[in-house]
């Protein structure tokens, strides 16, 4: 018995509908395992980062108990007769460096020659420096018994992280045994507290990891995003106002249009250049400067700000610009009164993802010679400065395991920015946000 053409027309049917709600099934369950797998490859990023990096923010230090009286001091200063001084200039005076080893000492009375310099190495060489300053700022320390606690060196600071395994090899761990059996002796004497690292803010680039911090990587990066905000902001809204209300429709804006759409795709290196040419060679500008940065930065987001300005410009219906016309307005009362303060939460949408998309970049700071090593924070935008993604790269550069941890520290900073900065853009577009 044969099948009426019916019956093959309705199976074929069947058969076609069922390979199309597979398809859908298929293409449905791909894009959900897609989604999946990068966030499984974003909690791994995290997770990473913050695990070497989150043991940087804080520090362990030794306590010393250093004594300034003027009597114990004249051994310190044998040459000078100190009766007589004031504080202030004995605080000058002092050789702070012998008296951080005569305090570690009294740990270890008993402790040979031959290990003196193994027990003094697990002190900071920047703590002598850091107590000098403290005891000139407060020269009435002076005359007293005090307690200070200084920072130990990147080795002391990472074994005590367990950053540094005891099983290795002595040569491959940068610690020798004498200094970890000293670590453990001051644990055992309570001698050794961690506390918050606060000059990983404070403090800016050094040499030594246990010294280095982001402050002037910070400032530099606030000095940018403020000339980008004031530079590239008014250009990028006055010239997509112009394109979507004034300009006309000719071959001149079509060509400027798609040049914008261009620009916004071109590498950020390329506007490096740009910077390198335009701002350092031909206007002669302070070379490493917040200024430079920020406007060749400028330059970069500029076609971002103004792409979307123009299409949060495009959202707000007509018959609110006709009525405002009907009424006698002009094009530029209506510009400014109707289309502009509708428009403006797109606005600010765009312009604070651009400013997180500059507050990111790297490349084009480069080009303009920002990579170089800035050991004060910048007071001025003409100042020599730094960026928070310069700073992680020229941590990256370096092998010792200290600055390893503060690459992923600073990379936990300049995350905590980017996404602060994108959640403000997401709570002004939900805020103000209008359905038309």
């Amino acid at each position: 018995m044969t099948n009426s053409p019916s019956n093959v027309t309705e199976d074929k049917i069947i058969a076609s509908l069922k390979k199309r709600h597979l398809k859908e099934v298929i293409f449905k369950n791909s894009g959900f395992a897609s989604i999946i797998l990068s966030l499984i490859f974003l909690v791994i990023l995290f997770t990473s980062i913050i695990k070497n990096g989150h043991s940087a923010f804080f520090s362990y230090r030794i306590l010393l108990e250093i004594n300034l009286d003027k009597n114990a001091l004249k051994q310190n200063l044998e040459d000078i007769n100190i009766s007589a001084l004031p504080s202030e200039e004995i605080a000058q005076l002092i050789s702070y460096r012998k008296l951080v080893r005569s305090a570690v000492l009294k740990y270890f009375p008993d402790i040979s020659e031959a290990k003196k310099n193994a027990l003094y190495s697990l002190i900071s060489s920047n703590s002598t420096a850091l107590l000098k300053k403290e005891i000139i700022k407060n020269p009435d320390l002076i005359g007293s018994n005090h307690q200070f606690k200084l920072k130990l060196s990147s080795h002391a600071d990472m074994y005590l992280k367990g950053k540094i395994p005891e099983n290795l090899l002595e040569e491959s761990r940068n610690i020798s045994d004498d200094q970890i059996a000293f670590i453990k002796a001051l644990q055992d004497q309570k001698k050794i507290v961690r506390n918050f690292n606060y000059e990983l803010f404070t403090n800016s680039d050094s040499r030594e990891p246990e010294s280095a911090g982001m402050k002037a990587s910070i400032i530099g990066s606030f000095f940018i995003i403020i000339i980008v905000l004031i530079v590239a902001f008014p250009i990028g809204v006055m010239s997509a106002l112009y394109l979507e209300e004034l300009a006309p429709k000719n071959l001149i804006t079509d060509i400027i249009e798609i040049s914008i759409n261009n620009l916004a795709a071109i590498p950020s290196i390329i506007f490096g250049l740009l910077g390198l040419v335009v701002y350092l060679n031909f206007f002669g500008i302070e070379r490493s400067s917040s200024l430079v940065g920020g406007l060749t930065l400028s330059l970069l987001v500029l076609p971002t700000i103004i792409i979307a300005s123009r299409s949060s410009i495009r959202t707000i219906p007509s018959g609110v610009k006709d009525a405002a016309t009907a009424l006698g307005a002009s094009k530029i009362q209506v510009m400014l009164h109707h289309t502009l303060p509708l428009s403006m939460p797109g606005i600010m949408t765009g312009t604070i993802l651009a400013v997180s998309r500059a507050l990111g970049e790297t490349a084009p700071l480069l080009m303009i010679g920002m990579v170089a090593f800035v050991a004060n924070a910048p007071s001025h935008f003409t100042d020599p400065a730094t960026a928070m993604p310069v700073q992680i790269y020229l941590w990256s550069d370096s092998s010792e395991a200290g600055f390893a941890e503060k690459t992923a520290a600073a990379i936990i900073v300049l995350l905590g920015f980017l996404i602060t900065f994108n959640s403000i853009a997401v709570y002004l577009r939900k805020k103000f946000e209008r359905k038309w």
